[in-house]
């Protein structure tokens, strides 16, 4: 197995319901503090979604674990370089307990626009 590089920071994310006064919205906000991460991108694509072309990338995050890490779940979400990305999976890492791995997509085509990137 390679080295760990943990070289890319993390920004977890969760969902809160926020009353607008007509109806509740589900916002995302800052989740703990942000932690260093490894990064490996494991596949990318496009495909066509009502005419037009539609980017996603799949990437694996191994982070040390810890108590706020290991409360991690599906539910949340996490940025890292611009990006937001959704989680699809949290389970513990292949190298050992120490270690917490994420699965994760995110569409780079929507990098920027409103609550998507």
């Amino acid at each position: 197995m390679a080295r760990l590089s943990f070289d890319h920071r993390v920004q977890f994310e969760r969902s809160a319901k926020v009353d607008t006064g007509l109806s509740d919205r589900e916002v995302f906000a800052a989740h703990g503090a942000p932690v260093w991460a490894d990064r490996s991108d494991v596949s990318d694509g496009e495909r066509w979604v009502a005419q037009q072309v539609a980017a996603s990338i799949t990437s694996r995050f191994t982070v040390r674990r810890s108590a706020f890490t290991a409360g991690i779940t599906a539910a949340d979400r996490l940025r890292c370089d611009g990006l937001t990305f959704d989680i699809a999976g949290v389970k513990e890492s292949p190298r050992g307990r120490r270690f917490v791995e994420i699965s994760a997509t995110a569409r780079p085509d929507l990098k920027g626009a409103g609550d998507g990137g």
